[in-house]
């Protein structure tokens, strides 16, 4: 990790690029994003988006959902990896908040719903505007906040957060997940990164350390 004292400020660029910037799941409401949250999981965006429309036209809201069942259900998410277990929860979410109006946004309520982890609370919350409580931290954001060198390479989402949240203010919790989310699947790939057109490569540790 690279001794960066503010990263509020070397980070600023990232921000302004990205911030307010739609999460990429088409979703119309706060019904739509939590429950192609869920169905992401283990997932494509580019997939659950295809499957969105559909979906929706049968299940407009939670009470529409919440009088189905699992069966009815996964045949129209039956290309979503895992769809019988996210339809099993999904089911449950509906008859727990049974509409649309009782969706939580706080950290502490959306974890405590089947199939919503931290990561996904945190995307939620973002969309909904709600204040931080944590930092997105999904495939794209694992991958990249090591290399950038705000903290330690670790594979769990959950101890990539809790670094990111002892390393950053936490003034910028709220947009900088996604920002480095957005900064992975566009500009810093996997293999061959687009270093040159980088916002932040003059303090990324792997742009001044390549040899």
């Amino acid at each position: 990790m690279i001794p960066i004292n503010n990263w509020s400020e070397d980070l600023k660029p990232l921000l302004l690029k990205y911030k307010g910037r739609k999460h990429p799941l088409e979703y119309q409401n706060l019904y739509q994003l939590m429950v192609m949250v869920i169905l992401s999981a283990q997932d494509s965006d580019a997939n659950i988006n295809k499957i969105a429309p559909s979906l929706f036209n049968v299940y407009p809201t939670l009470e529409s959902l919440s009088v189905s069942n699992i069966e009815a259900l996964s045949s129209h998410i039956s290309k979503v990896r895992n769809f019988g277990t996210k339809a099993a929860w999904l089911i449950e979410i509906a008859k727990t908040l049974k509409k649309d109006s009782n969706i939580p946004t706080t950290m502490e309520e959306l974890t405590a719903l089947k199939g919503i982890g931290r990561k996904s609370a945190n995307v939620i919350m973002r969309e909904a505007g709600s204040p931080a409580e944590g930092i997105i931290a999904d495939l794209h954001v694992i991958r990249v906040a090591p290399r950038i060198g705000i903290i330690n390479e670790v594979k769990d989402g959950n101890k990539v957060e809790k670094q990111l949240m002892q390393s950053l203010q936490k003034d910028i919790w709220g947009e900088i997940g996604m920002a480095i989310s957005f900064l992975g699947r566009e500009t810093c790939r996997p293999t061959n990164p687009k270093c040159g057109e980088c916002p932040i490569s003059l303090i990324c540790y792997y742009y001044n350390n390549q040899s």
